[in-house]
């Protein structure tokens, strides 16, 4: 574990958020007026603080040693309990959150990267954080005014945490086939009866109490989707409406699942209803429990985007340190055994993978900036027509900015064990560690195969979508030739974006003509041809400001700019021409696993 490990580049997030993204420019808007441009500086400031000297020091003891399961409870580290208050007192449960609910009101384009900051020193430690404000935000959203005073508030204040609770053992991405029953009772609960499972931070003892949201069906409810309603359902309950008392509620963990990363955040087997006597409320109206979710699942998937860019931004820092320090082999013709040794920094290969983990992370930081900017907009902009515009923006892009970062994150993660040769692989470094819990970000919030079905089958077909994304893409290319962006660079991406919305077109004909198989047989393939053209886009806004910066640069700058347009020219010249050879898979249909047998296996 280095101590010279930065986390995230602190000049990076600088040219992130200010130059590229301009963050400042959102106090224009009515919601972001009391802040300015050091606030938002602070809060990052003081995220980046507490994420280097309290969650990084404590990564190697949390995943040595998870949560245990003893008499039916889960009992966390004890760093864990110091670490919880630290996160509290922070603000970040709440940042984005409006002052009516306790909240901070800062942009989500801002406190995202505070996040990043805390995931890439401790994913599981941020999970606790995550979790409660996605159930909290559930509440304040749908829930009614009782559901906000009892259960949100002392979610946002951190008093209490929560989860999501969708998966069944019967019933994973798959949620139309969930059982879990709700029974109404006379005094507005409902009795609540089923088992769910891979339920993160679903018991612990970092906090008095545990809230779940879940999905559960009121008896007599329609088959499907549309007979599925949401649950506040507390591991303990208030004894009653005029006694805050609490009271065990017959939640009960079953069981404890020994996961590969993230691992002092716990995986569990949640039963409801063991003695009948399980209560819950209803949170928002019966059968739209799926569409309220979906606000919960969408911020998810956004925040396992980030962990992605974060892990891989920390390896991928590590990497760069060893690279400087570690000595091996002589340049090329070098014939006189007593010459030193070049730090591996200084072999090609090297800089090729080390650029590569450059391109993924901070191509894929500024598309989850960008997508939490169109977030800020689409929830706060004063125009109607603005907020639409806004939010199918980012519609289109949740699926690129959940699977990008998980599966190109995965492969930086690699590059950076394989950068430490044999000390990668051993546990006495930490890329190993850092591979395994990127590992889950693929699977997380669905896997990279249902992203892939939820661009191309609804997303990209959105009314207005591709047109909206096309147009921001048109015109940062615009930008970036009047910056003096090489013109070859533009070339490949303008017939890389051409490509793409014509291959669309042609898709989504095949589909309306009744093949929906043809259509969606390369739907994965589809996702990577579409992940990689945006984070083009990304990289060419990037190369604009740098080429605009460079000339005037002062010297401790020019490197850092330089940095980028290389990065960009990588991307753009070795990841881009992928587009051509995926738009033939998917327009031809290629059919060599759609015609295998599962018996020829």
């Amino acid at each position: 574990m280095s101590e010279q490990n930065p986390l995230l580049s602190d000049r990076d997030v600088q040219f992130q958020l200010h130059e590229l993204a301009d963050v400042a420019s959102l106090c224009r808007l009515p919601a972001f007026a009391d802040h300015e441009r050091e606030t938002f500086d602070l809060f990052v400031h003081s995220a980046r603080t507490l994420a280097r000297s309290v969650l990084y020091p404590a990564y190697r003891t949390l995943d040595l040693e998870p949560p245990r399961y003893e008499h039916g409870r889960i009992h966390v580290h004890p760093v864990l309990r110091t670490i919880w208050p630290r996160l509290v007192e922070l603000g970040v449960l709440n940042a984005s959150r409006p002052y009516a609910v306790g909240g901070q009101q800062i942009p989500r384009s801002v406190a995202i990267v505070a996040e990043a900051y805390l995931m890439a020193a401790n994913a599981a430690a941020y999970g606790y954080v995550g979790l409660t404000a996605g159930a909290a935000h559930l509440i304040e959203a749908f829930g009614s005014d009782e559901l906000r005073d009892r259960y949100m508030r002392r979610m946002y204040s951190g008093e209490w945490t929560g989860t999501m609770a969708l998966s069944e053992p019967q019933a994973g991405s798959s949620l139309a086939d969930i059982t879990t029953r709700a029974t109404p009772q006379d005094d507005g609960s409902y009795r609540i009866a089923g088992h769910k499972i891979f339920i993160s931070a679903g018991d612990h003892d970092i906090a008095e109490n545990v809230v779940h949201l879940a999905l559960a069906r009121i008896d007599g409810a329609p088959a499907g989707t549309k007979g599925i309603s949401l649950f506040a359902v507390p591991r303990l309950r208030f004894h009653s409406r005029a006694d805050d008392a609490l009271v065990d509620n017959d939640v009960h963990t079953a069981g404890m699942i020994h996961k590969i990363g993230w691992r002092g955040l716990p995986s569990l087997v949640i039963n409801f209803g063991e003695r009948g006597d399980c209560h819950g409320w209803l949170v928002g109206q019966p059968h739209q429990g799926l569409a309220h979710m979906f606000q919960m699942m969408n911020e998810a998937r956004i925040m396992v985007g980030v962990n992605g860019i974060a892990t891989a931004a920390v390896a991928y820092h590590e990497a760069v340190h060893y690279a400087r320090e570690r000595r091996q082999g002589r340049a090329p013709g070098a014939r006189d055994p007593r010459q030193a040794q070049l730090p591996i920094v200084e072999h090609p290969d090297v800089r090729r993978m080390l650029l590569r983990q450059k391109a993924i992370v901070e191509g894929g930081l500024s598309l989850i900036i960008q997508a939490a900017g169109f977030h800020d907009r689409a929830e706060h902009h004063p125009d109607p027509d603005v907020r639409q515009g806004n939010q199918r923006l980012l519609d289109v892009l949740t699926p690129v900015a959940k699977s990008f970062p998980a599966e190109r994150g995965f492969e930086a993660n690699a590059l950076a064990l394989q950068i430490h040769g044999g000390y990668g692989y051993s546990s006495e470094y930490l890329p190993e560690a850092w591979l395994r819990d990127q590992k889950l970000n693929s699977i997380h919030e669905g896997t990279t195969g249902i992203h892939g079905l939820d661009l191309l089958g609804r997303r990209a077909l959105a009314d207005g979508a591709l047109v909206a994304l096309g147009r921001e893409m048109t015109a940062a290319a615009a930008d970036a030739r009047a910056a003096g962006v090489p013109s070859d660079w533009l070339d490949r991406f303008d017939h890389a974006l051409q490509t793409t919305a014509a291959l669309t077109l042609e898709l989504a004909t095949r589909g309306q003509q009744g093949d929906p198989g043809f259509m969606l047989r390369h739907s994965t393939d589809f996702l990577d041809l579409f992940s990689t053209l945006v984070i083009a886009w990304q990289w060419l806004r990037q190369a604009a400001v740098a080429a605009r910066a460079l000339p005037t640069a002062s010297p401790a700058d020019r490197g850092f700019y330089d940095g980028k347009l290389c990065a960009a020219q990588y991307w753009l010249t070795t990841e881009v021409p992928r587009i051509d050879h995926l738009a033939t898979l998917c327009r031809t249909g290629e059919d060599s696993y759609a015609r295998m047998q599962p018996e020829w296996f």
